[in-house]
This record gives C-alpha cells, sequence and structure tokens, in this order.
C-alpha cells in the first residue's frame, strides 16, 4: 500500500534510509527526523509503501528545491516495482504543484543511475564531485505518461 508519509512514519523512513546498500550516508546523523518532518510537511511531500505494517520504501520530493531529496527501497523489497509506483505517485504530484524542472542527484554507477535513465530522466551534469545530476521536465514527464 502506497500512502502519503506521516511524521509518525519518520522513524520506519530512517530504518529505510540506513538500510541502503548503494547511495549510503557517509554519516546517518546528516539527516535528522527534524529535517524529514520538514521536507513532508513544509518544503514538500512525501510517501511510503507499507507492506504489513512495515514500511519498506519512500519517496520525498522539495517544492522549495525543486529536487528529489529522497527515494529509497529496503533491499528486500527491490525489483518489485514499488521504486516505480513511488516514482510515479511523486512525480505526478509535483508536476500538479509546479511546472518547475525537478531535479536529483545520484551517485555514479548504482542502479540508482539505470533506473532514473530508464524512467526518462535527462543527465544534465553533476551534483558535486560524487553525483550525476539528472532533471526532468513538465513536458518530458507529461509526454512519457501519454505516449
Amino acid at each position: 500500500m502506497i500512502r502519503p508519509a506521516t511524521i509518525d512514519d519518520i522513524k520506519q523512513i530512517q530504518i529505510v534510509r540506513n538500510s541502503v546498500t548503494e547511495n549510503t550516508l557517509s554519516n546517518p546523523n546528516l539527516v535528522t527526523d527534524d529535517d524529514c518532518a520538514a521536507f513532508i510537511t513544509e518544503r514538500g511531500k512525501g510517501w511510503v509503501c507499507e507492506i504489513d505494517q512495515q514500511i519498506v520504501g519512500f519517496a520525498i520530493v522539495d517544492l522549495q528545491e525543486n529536487n528529489i531529496w529522497a527515494l529509497f527501497l529496503d533491499p528486500k523489497f527491490e525489483k518489485k516495482g514499488i521504486g516505480q509506483q513511488l516514482h510515479k505517485i511523486m512525480l505526478d504530484w509535483y508536476f500538479t504543484q509546479t511546472q518547475v524542472t525537478v531535479w536529483l542527484g545520484t551517485a555514479f554507477n548504482t542502479r540508482a543511475e539505470k533506473f532514473y535513465r530508464k524512467a526518462g530522466w535527462t543527465e544534465v551534469g553533476t551534483h558535486g564531485t560524487k553525483e550525476i545530476k539528472f532533471e526532468m521536465t513538465y513536458q518530458a514527464w507529461i509526454s512519457s505518461q501519454n505516449p
């Protein structure tokens, strides 16, 4: 089940975020519970995928920076289409709020890089020294949903 994220989900969101094997945080304390709360209640919106009362994936978009802040799955639940569903719900919502191009950064040579390329994101350079920067325009998203 995919539903909007709430403050009560933050502990489980953090567990998922820290369970990933790619795009890991160098220091888990860099992303606080307060950060998560701000992104899902003030800056944008988040969604979680829940299976048997356990959050197994989440996505969060930031309307202030026009950025995909997070899209992560518990590694045990990868390759089941959950990421694609979270991605679609998040971008559908984002583009009902604004038509501003959205961007994200992800590490080189990861499954995430392949995921975003396959989903139609355009590589536009680098974000810092360790990530690829991708963008999705409103028109590209609408076109991809209505081929």
